[in-house]
């Protein structure tokens, strides 16, 4: 007998497939979002990091309706312990105007506590190793927690990011994690987010005003200068050409994928 895992795998991928192709339809972001809900079945996980992207996304599911409708939109941000004070008050100032839970993950305390320990309270900025060490523990392992037996991952990432995100599509499979990734505003340019905002008084980061375009915990995020790229500010001390995370690993690797 075949194993049925691979059908499903399939069965999963085409229907990414034709979800992205769905949301490459439409340019209004509210329409995409009812889309996400329609056809993700499930509990559908947002994880924000209060950032422009997430911002406007999260205005849009709030416009949309679709928790009221009956959807399952689980909205969280990851408390790695080392967020700028601002973060948080933006936190409580989106739940106040669009009366949305966000829910804030913590990482292990005593992984955080035993990680200290052994690299140092900056020892993040020693190697690269430590750095990722440092946000595998912060934060990659507190997001695949949060996003255990989800159906759907909401992101805000966009292909103007990095060289490493220019092909990030609208929905794709993601089969590490089983579930499907959407990234809703992947198309849209910084000129489209920024108007967006403007035209619907969507509350920021008061960072951003301050040059900070990519905001991460406080110990690793600087602002910018004008021209640079906006992950320039994000460990800045590294050389590297793909400064990420975990969260957003071969984002290239995972665009549309042609069914079978």
């Amino acid at each position: 007998m075949r194993n049925p895992l691979p059908l499903r795998w399939n069965a999963s991928s085409k229907a990414a497939l034709t979800l992205d192709e769905m949301l490459g339809q439409t340019d209004d972001l509210v329409s995409r979002i009812k889309q996400v809900a329609a056809q993700i079945e499930g509990r559908i996980a947002f994880s924000t990091s209060l950032g422009l992207e997430d911002q406007v996304i999260l205005h849009a599911i709030a416009k949309s309706g679709v928790i009221k409708s009956g959807a399952e939109i689980d909205v969280f941000t990851l408390d790695t312990g080392r967020l700028f004070p601002e973060v948080l008050e933006t936190v409580e100032l989106s739940e106040l105007r669009y009366r949305i839970r966000i829910r804030l993950v913590a990482p292990d305390a005593q992984e955080v506590e035993e990680l200290v320990s052994r690299d140092g309270v900056y020892g993040f900025r020693q190697s690269v190793e430590n750095r990722k060490s440092c946000c595998e523990i912060r934060k990659v392992r507190p997001l695949n927690k949060a996003l255990e037996g989800a159906q759907g991952w909401i992101t805000g990432l966009r292909r103007e990011h990095s060289d490493a995100r220019a092909e990030v599509p609208l929905a794709a499979w993601d089969a590490e994690r089983g579930l499907t990734k959407v990234n809703p505003v992947a198309d849209w340019s910084t000129d489209t987010l920024m108007t967006y905002i403007a035209a619907n008084n969507i509350p920021v980061n008061p960072l951003h005003a301050r040059g900070f375009v990519s905001i991460g915990c406080a110990p690793c995020t600087r602002a910018i200068q004008p021209g640079e790229n906006p992950r320039a500010g994000r460990w800045w001390w590294e050389n590297e050409d793909k400064k990420e995370c975990g969260l957003h690993v071969n984002e290239n690797a995972k665009v549309k994928e042609k069914a079978a």
